[in-house]
């Protein structure tokens, strides 16, 4: 069995006695005929007729200890029991975050954890008294009430009258002694007897029924809409500690960053330039002591050793590119973007669309996006020609890297597109990888635009 939990309803995935795929049949069925027989809608009835009866108690509850706490404030009896109502706030809060993800399929982290300073009961009723997310929670329960008596109302009379009117008929045929003159007895108000024999009649109220009962799951998507903004917005983490929630796991990916850039620097210079020139004087050492004895062969040494100090001056020049280059610096993105694009092995075509350039910081992470992008483009793509866009779209600075290659890049891969989508969410950055398999592939890094 596949249930399709985001359509609101269940299917067998097999054919019929007739060879018809039971699931295919329903989907042909437009979505506001589906609607009041779909699970979905019954979850969301079921959701609003408990609304009530826990409101009524989460209400009372709330209000008992809020009024209790505060008349009990001149003694040292209120702050505990304030805190005891307060901390019973969060348990409905979690209780309504479960109801919300099993009938409603809303998915809400819980809130930020108490954070007592120090240990004891003390530091514990002080931290829940002080955490703004205990006093949302008793907002919560206090605005349920008022709000469940209106959705339970709105709710039960469409759904009530709805099925009611639309199964008329059926009632007239199964009851035909409560009928007179061949119809359905009815009283009016005035104690007048009124029958219903009329087929027109009939037909009438079936039509109207039918047209509420397929207005009702729409109601009450519309009922638990509310329900939902209250949940997301009340109980969940505020927008303050999920901001620095994600502050911080930036700033631990912006350390770790920057802490493997320094051992890469370092490995480079041991490795690299560090070695060439322990070895150039080394060399020049011996010239020095060969320059009497042997002018030719010390000359010949220097000669060496003057080609030595050209790779060494150009290892230099290559990592000090890759810490920064002069020419971001002194000209901007266009003219180091064609720089990086002339060493591609692939022929690259750059537009760079900018009045001004950005700051200095945000310039450097644009430049070394594309320049990984484009190394692997060199080392794994297959790709016989590529592009580079850069533009300003309002307050974002917008990248985007494309090719022909094979294809089937993926940021979920573990590969380098992954520390890239990391290192660009530290400044506030996305990266959106497009790369089918077959390709072409494109790559768009979108950056917080900040003026130079």
């Amino acid at each position: 069995m596949a249930t399709e939990y985001g359509q609101g309803y269940a299917h067998m995935d097999r054919p019929d006695s007739r060879g018809h795929d039971v699931g295919e049949r329903r989907r042909r069925l437009p979505a506001g005929l589906r609607a009041p027989v779909e699970a979905r809608t019954w979850r969301e009835f079921a959701y609003t007729m408990l609304s009530l009866p826990i409101g009524i108690t989460s209400f009372v509850f709330a209000v008992v200890a809020l009024s209790l706490g505060a008349g009990l404030l001149i003694t040292f009896i209120g702050i505990p029991v304030l805190a005891a109502g307060l901390a019973g706030c969060r348990g409905i809060g979690a209780l309504e975050r479960t109801r919300a993800r099993g009938l409603l399929g809303l998915e809400v982290a819980p809130p930020e954890p108490l954070r007592p300073k120090g240990g004891g009961p003390m530091a514990l009723m002080g931290a829940v008294l002080k955490s703004g997310a205990s006093w949302r929670h008793l907002l919560y329960t206090l605005l349920m009430l008022p709000w469940s008596v209106f959705s339970f109302t709105v709710a039960v009379v469409f759904w009530s009258y709805g099925w009611l009117m639309l199964t008329y008929p059926l009632w007239f045929w199964l009851f035909p002694m409560y009928g007179g003159q061949g119809g359905i007895q009815l009283f009016a108000d005035d104690g007048h007897r009124i029958y219903l024999d009329n087929p027109f009649e009939i037909g009438v109220t079936a039509a109207t029924g039918l047209l509420i009962t397929l207005a009702t799951p729409w109601i009450l998507r519309a009922l638990t809409t509310v329900d939902r903004l209250m949940v997301f917005g009340l109980l969940g983490p505020s927008r303050l500690a999920t901001r620095v929630v994600e502050l911080e796991s930036d700033r631990g990916v912006v350390v770790d960053t920057a802490a493997a850039d320094l051992r890469r620097i370092e490995r480079d210079l041991h490795d690299g330039a560090q070695a060439r020139l322990v070895a150039l004087a080394m060399d020049l050492g011996l010239a020095k002591e060969k320059l009497t004895e042997d002018p030719e062969a010390a000359a010949r040494m220097v000669d060496e050793a003057h080609g030595e100090v050209k790779v060494a001056l150009q290892e230099l020049r290559d990592l000090a590119r890759g810490i920064h280059p002069a020419v971001l610096t002194d000209r901007g993105l266009d003219a180091a973007l064609s720089a990086l694009a002339a060493r591609c092995t692939v022929p690259v075509q750059v537009e760079v669309d900018l009045t001004n350039r950005p700051a200095a910081a945000i310039e450097g992470i644009a430049y070394f996006t594309v320049s990984e992008l484009l190394q692997n483009i060199s080392k794994h793509s297959g790709a016989k020609s590529a592009g580079v866009d850069v533009w300003r779209a309002e307050n974002r600075l917008m990248l985007q890297v494309t090719d022909d290659g094979t294809g089937g890049a993926d940021v979920s891969a573990g590969s380098g597109l992954a520390g890239l989508a990391e290192r660009l969410g530290a400044v506030d950055g996305i990266l959106v990888v497009d790369s089918p398999v077959g390709g072409p592939t494109a790559v768009t890094a979108e950056l917080p635009w900040r003026q130079a």
